[in-house]
């Protein structure tokens, strides 16, 4: 697919097939989170891969989402803050946040890519997930993306989209026209 179909057909897919996925297609998808951009070159995430279908079920009910557990593979996004802080202090916390996003965001369009359905879970019980994964105390878990077929067609959804009227700005916040369109002036 073109990158424009690609983050135009991705959406929140809850319906699953049973349809094996191949491990191969699993790498591809975990591959294309290292390229996310990363402040100071300092990589802060951290992926869980989760096939086994005791602790998939534990996941989904960490969740409070059952459709989860139907996923033949979860990943698990987390992130290990300790050097971004150490060298951004009160904003590296922001900046590992922002890492966790990028790399959830290839993910993401690399599933749509590859004919695949998920779903960006942010709503779970932190601590259950880390006891179910045994993650240290100082990771923090970001996202669970469960990664299947679809076990449905999904046309192509007429996501309601905010207006870009509302929000996009001209040279300082709530302006919501151009001036004098024109091209920044070159050095």
């Amino acid at each position: 697919m073109e990158f424009d179909e690609v983050v135009a057909r991705r959406q929140s897919i809850r319906h699953y097939s049973s349809k094996p996925v191949d491990f191969s297609l699993i790498t591809e998808i975990t591959e294309a989170a290292i390229h996310a951009p990363t402040a100071g070159n300092i990589s802060t995430t951290k992926l869980v891969i989760v096939s086994d279908k005791e602790l998939r079920d534990k996941l989904a009910a960490a969740a409070g989402q059952e459709f989860i557990a139907a996923a033949p593979w979860i990943i698990i996004v987390c992130s290990k803050n300790d050097l971004v802080v150490k060298n951004y202090e009160e904003r590296g916390l922001m900046y590992s946040r922002q890492q966790a996003g990028a790399s959830i965001q290839n993910m993401l369009l690399k599933i749509t890519d590859l004919g695949l359905a998920s779903c960006w879970i942010g709503a779970f019980d932190d601590n259950a997930v880390k006891r179910i994964l045994h993650v240290p105390d100082d990771i923090e878990v970001e996202a669970i993306l469960p990664v299947a077929y679809s076990s449905k067609f999904h046309p192509q959804m007429k996501r309601r989209k905010p207006d870009l009227k509302l929000i996009l700005f001209f040279e300082q916040y709530g302006q919501t026209v151009q001036r004098k369109p024109r091209q920044p002036e070159a050095k």
